[in-house]
């Protein structure tokens, strides 16, 4: 079978597949069409599916230990679970990454035309750790970060905060959304501005305690944001400091921003909140009743959604509330749902708009 394996995993993958004797030859193949081809060695099992969040698509025996099938995907990055008699198993022979509060099998589909993610003929730049203290969560927390091709230590940059959504962790814009690797591409064309683009973990808990996601923008301000301007030469003047985030990020990124527009001059909100989906006190959003301000405030404020996002119905209800205010935002929307394929779509979209002069 032709295994094809991704670059970019959250755990790394010897690409062959173990003893034929012992294991098969299990794997996928991506097929033209957004199908592939799965061959799995489940050898006890009574059922095998691709569980993609409901939508099971059955794989038929083949012999006494492997199960085969083709699955109907479409294109782009596609969690799915691996269902073997009902319950949920990992696979180590297909890509693994982290999503759902737990690493998840996946496939990434090429999407025509979008090519923006390439590897080869361009410079890259670099992705660090780093462990820095929280006075906010009361332990160590950690960030990437991401500098430009050409970073020299002596010349200051511009800093983007980019956050991912619930059930995810600092990994999935560089491993799941290839940012580092979009803004390699941009660069490199001379469309997005040099910037260090910080990656924090945004499923926050107090001294190990029960998660509290909303702590967030204050690890940010009291403890990232003067982490990274103590480690990194930038520029530490709100048209020099921008963040964005998807999901449960997005609505991370709306709160810190509308809140604080002496810090912030560019914001993106993507798959994206101004208001929690549930309701509840929305103090951030009192500056989007004030024209004047919140234009002078912001030379990028940006949402966006995918069209088949299971949210959009939120999505538009910002959009009813926003109506007539007369506020300087821009809005898109994408092919795609609530998902990589779409964030990706947004992350390109959003470099090249901001820190421009």
């Amino acid at each position: 079978m032709k295994k094809q394996w991704p670059l970019d995993t959250a755990i790394s993958f010897d690409p062959y597949a173990g003893e034929p004797s012992r294991d098969g030859d299990q794997g996928y193949e991506i097929l033209d069409g957004g199908k592939v081809f799965f061959r799995i060695k489940a050898p006890h099992a009574k059922e095998v599916a691709i569980d993609q969040f409901g939508n099971l698509q059955y794989l038929q025996k083949a012999n006494d230990e492997m199960w085969e099938g083709t699955v109907e995907f479409g294109t782009g990055f596609k969690y799915f679970f691996l269902k073997i008699d009902g319950a949920d198993v990992l696979n180590p022979y297909l890509p693994i990454g982290y999503g759902c509060c737990r690493p998840m099998n996946y496939v990434d589909i090429p999407v025509p035309g979008e090519d923006w993610d390439g590897l080869e003929g361009i410079p890259h730049g670099a992705v660090a750790r780093h462990y820095y203290f929280s006075q906010v969560t009361g332990k160590m927390e950690v960030c990437l970060v991401y500098t430009p091709p050409c970073y020299d230590a002596g010349k200051k940059y511009p800093v983007l905060y980019l956050q991912h959504g619930y059930g995810e962790n600092e990994i999935g814009w560089v491993y799941q959304g290839h940012v580092g690797r979009i803004a390699d591409q941009l660069l490199h064309k001379g469309e997005m501005e040099e910037m260090i683009i910080v990656m924090g973990n945004g499923m926050t808990k107090v001294n190990f305690a029960e998660m509290n996601r909303m702590l967030f923008p204050d690890v940010l301000l009291q403890d990232l944001i003067p982490y990274i301007e103590g480690r990194y030469n930038v520029y530490t003047d709100k048209w020099h400091r921008a963040m964005a985030g998807l999901s449960m990020g997005s609505y991370q990124t709306s709160i810190v921003t509308l809140s604080n527009p002496d810090k912030f001059g560019y914001a993106g909100v993507f798959s994206g909140f101004l208001r929690f989906p549930r309701g509840g006190e929305e103090k951030h959003l009192a500056i989007l009743d004030e024209q004047q301000k919140f234009n002078d405030s912001y030379r990028v404020f940006y949402r966006a959604m995918g069209t088949e996002d299971q949210f959009y119905q939120s999505f538009a209800n910002d959009d009813d509330m926003l109506k007539d205010k007369g506020l300087n935002m821009t809005r898109r929307t994408f092919p795609g749902g609530h998902d990589w394929s779409v964030w990706r779509r947004c992350i390109h979209d959003f470099l090249p708009m901001i820190f421009k002069d």
